[in-house]
């Protein structure tokens, strides 16, 4: 049987995709009920392929597949499961993908040349909040002696590091590395999980010009492990705990195997997740094809956050194939639907765990880019000091709020969206952020006032050299 999403024609594509059993609510708003004739535009790339990894917020990718959403702008969209972050990202620049639900710091990375160099661009966040770390059943064991009870006898949230900073000293006077698990160097698991342990007094590593681990004087040692292998490696005994979207935090409560402690919106209120990425000469040689995409997929994040997230249990149904996520339903609705569970039979509300439009989720702020930025250079994958304005310049050069404010009005003038859901007078900063875990504030406009005020982390004028934090020359 042919693919569906290689149909040539809108209307064949979606009739296929009836008989195949996905329901009338496939067909969405693409064929009937569309509040104003789409501007289509005249793309110069009809037939597109996109990469995403096996995680929830993936989804807007999907939905605007399942919701007709890409097929209304003229496009006939494969979505293709890629094997980790790096095959991912090597596609997307020699051009066998078009574009990909990136990690945030993947554009950014590449673009100042942080382990490959090539001008990537995002004109479209993908969601926010979506990540929790994870330890393994007997650390939580040694974690809880350490973490405030409520009235109620269940864990004080959120659980800090400091808990976990006497399990990692035991280990250490065993001679025991305390090995951890993220998804890449420039993730945003990597870069939570380093700010959740420092903020702890847990010293997670430096990155150096000739040592890219990341381990350089760690007392918790972090490493790179594929989000849907977290769960078995942490039963395995390789890593202790871990940093990953869902739903692979929940698949540990549901395998007995591990506790999630915190969750990134408790590290970071409504903090940064995912971006849709492209490469520069990709968009500049079909820069109607890319705001076509990016309009289909706000009409996706919309879609999954309107009336209260009345939808997300229709998302779950699709993001539970195995053509997308790939895990139980079940588990992907304990975080996607509102709710969190720690350990196991500890569910809590977390109604913004997942969030994909409320907020102006997904517009490309500049200061999103710059915090990014700044963790690179926290840790030394930046290793030398940089200026304000070179922060700026490199946010600026990724991130495209132009092209998104572009498609945002064509949708608004077909009547898909209203004006009031998106910042159009906004300098691309969000102004200063006071929602962390250890209460220092972040202020996107001054990147190296916001470094020096961490205990953990290089200071302007410091760099590493070989094991050692020296001054800069």
């Amino acid at each position: 049987m042919s693919n569906p999403r290689m149909q040539k024609h809108s209307f064949k594509s979606v009739t296929r995709r009836a008989v195949l059993g996905f329901g009338a609510a496939a067909l969405g708003l693409g064929l009937m009920g569309a509040p104003a004739k789409a501007e289509m535009l005249e793309v110069e790339k009809e037939e597109l392929k996109f990469g995403f990894i096996k995680l929830t917020d993936m989804a807007p990718l999907a939905i605007a597949y399942e919701r007709g959403y890409f097929e209304d702008e003229g496009l006939y969209v494969t979505l293709e499961p890629q094997a980790n972050w790096k095959v991912l990202l090597d596609r997307v620049i020699s051009g066998e993908l078009d574009g990909a639900h990136m990690l945030a710091g993947q554009p950014l990375g590449a673009t100042i040349g942080f382990g490959t160099q090539a001008h990537i661009i995002t004109a479209f966040s993908m969601d926010l909040n979506g990540n929790g770390i994870t330890v393994s059943n007997d650390v939580w064991k040694e974690m809880k002696k350490h973490v405030p009870m409520g009235a109620d006898g269940k864990p004080q949230h959120p659980i800090k590091a400091d808990a976990l900073k006497p399990v990692v000293e035991k280990y250490r006077s065993e001679g025991k590395p305390f090995n951890m698990g993220m998804v890449f160097p420039v993730s945003t698991h990597n870069y939570e999980l380093r700010y959740w342990l420092a903020a702890g007094g847990i010293h997670p590593g430096y990155y150096s010009k000739t040592d890219i681990t990341g381990q350089i004087g760690a007392d918790a040692f972090l490493s790179v492990t594929p989000p849907p292998q977290m769960p078995a490696t942490l039963e395995a005994g390789t890593i202790y705990g871990y940093c990953v979207g869902e739903p692979w935090n929940q698949q540990a409560v549901f395998k007995g195997i591990g506790v999630p402690v915190v969750t990134d919106y408790e590290i970071w209120k409504n903090n940064p997740e995912k971006v849709f990425g492209v490469s520069n000469a990709w968009a500049e040689k079909n820069p109607k094809t890319h705001l076509a995409v990016v309009k289909a997929l706000i009409r996706a994040a919309q879609w999954l956050d309107e009336n209260d997230n009345a939808n997300r249990p229709e998302a779950v149904e699709i993001l539970a194939r195995s053509e997308y996520v790939g895990a139980d339903a079940e588990v992907i609705a304990n975080s996607m639907t509102g709710t969190f569970e720690y350990e196991k039979g500890d569910k809590r509300p977390v109604p913004d765990f997942n969030v994909f439009y409320r907020y102006f989720a997904t517009y490309p702020y500049y200061s999103d880019a710059i915090w990014y930025l700044t963790q690179m250079r926290r840790w030394g994958q930046i290793p030398e000091h940089k200026s304000d304005e070179w922060y700026y310049d490199v946010a600026k050069k990724v991130y495209r709020p132009d092209i998104y404010l572009e498609a945002a009005k064509m949708l608004v003038d077909e009547g898909h969206v209203k004006k009031e859901d998106f910042p159009w007078d906004t300098d691309g900063f969000r102004g200063p952020q006071e929602h962390f875990i250890d209460n220092i504030v972040f202020d996107g406009a001054k990147p190296n006032a916001y470094l020096a005020k961490f205990s953990i982390g290089l200071k302007a004028t410091e760099v590493v050299e070989g094991n050692e934090v020296v001054a800069a020359k």
